[in-house]
């Protein structure tokens, strides 16, 4: 599923990798982004024991809303008994989660982890 707007054209792609569900987030994850991804990943996480891997890689910007989803989406996994992490090794990002407070609130792995752990994307409708 790919999300779009004008601009910095902010997408989500999803796909199974094992037993995890990949999520990447593309562009700038911010007020008018969130209002559309989050209903994907209220789907993704509304299951027992989800294991989702939302991959950071791509995105260009982020502000506190986005931030909000990913602890709403956090919080909906943990809730329900499964896995939340967050693929990134962008310097910003990670001093974003450590000035919001969030630095140890969430499992992080390093950017290169997801690449080879990487199948080819399938089709979601």
């Amino acid at each position: 599923m790919t999300l779009t707007r004008e601009g910095a054209t902010p997408s989500l792609i999803d796909r199974i990798a094992g037993d995890t569900t990949v999520v990447e987030l593309h562009g700038e994850i911010d007020v008018r982004a969130v209002l559309s991804v989050r209903a994907r990943l209220d789907g993704l996480t509304s299951g027992p024991g989800p294991d989702v891997t939302v991959d950071l890689g791509a995105v260009t910007f982020i502000d506190c809303s986005g931030l909000g989803l990913l602890c709403r989406a956090r919080n909906r996994t943990l809730l329900r008994g499964g896995r939340f992490r967050l693929v990134t090794d962008d310097d910003r990002i990670l001093r974003l989660l450590r000035l919001a407070g969030l630095g140890g609130v969430f499992e992080v792995l390093p950017g290169r982890a997801s690449a080879s752990a990487r199948p080819e994307p399938e089709t979601t409708p």
